[in-house]
């Protein structure tokens, strides 16, 4: 992905997993989105808004109980 996105294979506390697309077009680089969404993954009550394909998915930190990040990204 280009900066300001990256893809994430997420894996959540009932053992599954799926690989999401997350953007912050405000970030200058991939390491500024990493950085951002593992602050926000960090809070108990942190989201973010992904998108899985073409549907808008909604990540809440409680559920996630580990974070994936390749150089080229999951395959969507």
């Amino acid at each position: 992905m280009t900066a300001g996105g990256v893809v994430l294979r997420v894996r959540l506390v009932s053992g599954d997993s799926m690989d999401v697309t997350y953007e912050h077009p405000d970030a200058a680089s991939d390491t500024d989105v990493i950085d951002h969404v593992l602050a926000t993954l960090a809070n108990d009550s942190g989201v973010l808004r992904c998108r899985h394909g073409d549907r808008l998915l909604v990540l809440y930190a409680r559920g996630v109980s580990a974070l994936e990040v390749a150089p080229r990204g999951a395959v969507l």
